[in-house]
């Protein structure tokens, strides 16, 4: 034998507001939700790391290509110190790594010769570590910088300079930015100075890259760069 349990039945008024929800409780439910992705949103986008990368970004532009070349080395020196603790802030980031490693290359460069081999080796422990966390981060600059060293910094006994190392670290960053122009700049001029093939079409591709938000000054400061490897290389 079945038994049927009848329900009282709710008067139609009742059974809408159970249904819908009393207007003032929708509305006030509405307000939190809104509050709420209002403030889910503010987090997924305020990110402190990036914004302290994006400053020293901004600062290597200007010193490297706005600052009188006899003020570089100090201003490097300072900003090092400031981009170590960006670092030492944002444990597990790569993109700091790559910044305190470009910053550390571009000091070991204006202080010149040997004086310079300690830097360079440090910022080669950091874009080791930044591709160790994430490769292709920032498109592919560890490794275009790391290769940049390998092509630049003496050979063993000196240095722990690598031809044939330096090319397979810049064939990696033109396979993640193949139409970058910090990519295809760093490969010619690689291809420049090994004389391995015609680096040409690579400079012709860096200055038809697509031009970088926020990046302008580097933009065009690496494009003097280009047409003046150019130049150099039609001179020949």
């Amino acid at each position: 034998m079945m038994f049927h349990t009848q329900l009282p039945k709710t008067p139609r008024m009742h059974r809408s507001v159970l249904l819908t929800g009393a207007p003032s409780r929708r509305t006030a439910l509405g307000h939190v939700c809104a509050v709420l992705c209002a403030a889910c949103s503010f987090a997924a986008i305020a990110d402190p790391a990036q914004d302290a990368v994006t400053g020293l970004q901004h600062e290597w532009e200007v010193i490297r290509y706005q600052e009188p070349a006899a003020e570089r080395e100090k201003r490097f020196a300072s900003l090092a110190a400031k981009a170590r603790q960006v670092t030492s802030a944002s444990p597990g980031r790569a993109e700091p790594l790559v910044w305190e490693g470009i910053i550390l290359s571009s000091w070991a460069g204006e202080k010149g010769g040997l004086g310079g081999l300690d830097l360079v080796r440090q910022a080669k422990r950091l874009f080791e570590q930044a591709i160790a966390i994430d490769g292709e981060v920032l498109n592919g600059s560890a490794y275009d910088s790391l290769g940049v060293l390998y092509y630049r910094v003496p050979g063993w006994p000196i240095g722990f300079g690598d031809k044939d190392k330096a090319r397979e670290l810049l064939q990696k960053s033109l396979a993640i930015d193949p139409q970058g122009i910090d990519a295809n700049f760093f490969y010619a001029e690689y291809l420049m100075q090994t004389r391995q093939s015609d680096p040409l079409p690579y400079l012709e591709k860096a200055l038809r890259a697509p031009p970088r938000p926020g990046r302008e000054i580097a933009d065009a400061g690496r494009r003097h760069e280009v047409r003046a490897l150019m130049d150099a290389i039609k001179a020949r």
